[in-house]
């Protein structure tokens, strides 16, 4: 496994060719320290774990890495397949002309569910849509926990966890970041 800059994944995960809405992801606080733990996955594309802090509100740091090829039968059940929550990446817009665009779809798309019955998924999928996400769909998150199937993940790929915990640590000590109060 090649550790990287938690941003150079996600970027793996935008460019890649695997059908935007047939993502899962599960994540949760790290079982120790500062910051969160998530995995994103994709049966063709596979998985990729995140170890990420927020420096401050404006910036986010961590590492991350592929950890499989693809969701096997034994990772398959460790993925949310119901919406109990969603995630969606997106790629930043790229100039003028293609964020007004945007607005007009979304603007369009809004509407369109404003006036007719619809549910949250519906919206959900046609608004990814509409801003053309790379990549979404079911997630599995606690933010005061760890989910169980967290636990599990973590279990099943504990050398990555072990790499990256420890280039994750010198992140965050480079960065100064205390544990506590002084």
């Amino acid at each position: 496994m090649r550790i990287r800059d938690w941003q150079d994944v996600l970027t793996d995960v935008v460019d890649s060719t695997a059908t935007p809405d047939d993502w899962r992801a599960v994540a949760g606080t790290r079982s120790k320290g500062v910051g969160e733990d998530m995995y994103l996955g994709h049966p063709d594309a596979g998985v990729f774990q995140l170890k990420t802090y927020a420096k401050n509100p404006f910036e986010v740091k961590g590492v991350g890495g592929k950890v499989a090829r693809r969701i096997d039968d034994e990772l398959d059940p460790l993925f949310p397949t119901t919406d109990t929550g969603r995630f969606g990446v997106q790629s930043p817009i790229a100039d003028e002309t293609e964020a007004e665009q945007t607005a007009t779809e979304l603007e369009e798309v809004i509407k369109t569910h404003a006036d007719a019955p619809t549910t949250p998924d519906a919206l959900f999928e046609d608004v990814m849509g509409a801003l053309d996400s790379p990549a979404y769909g079911p997630m599995e998150y606690d933010q005061y926990d760890r989910p169980e199937p967290l636990d599990d993940l973590t279990t099943t790929f504990e050398e990555a966890e072990q790499l990256l915990e420890r280039d994750f640590e010198d992140v965050v000590t480079d960065d100064g970041v205390d544990r506590g109060f002084q």
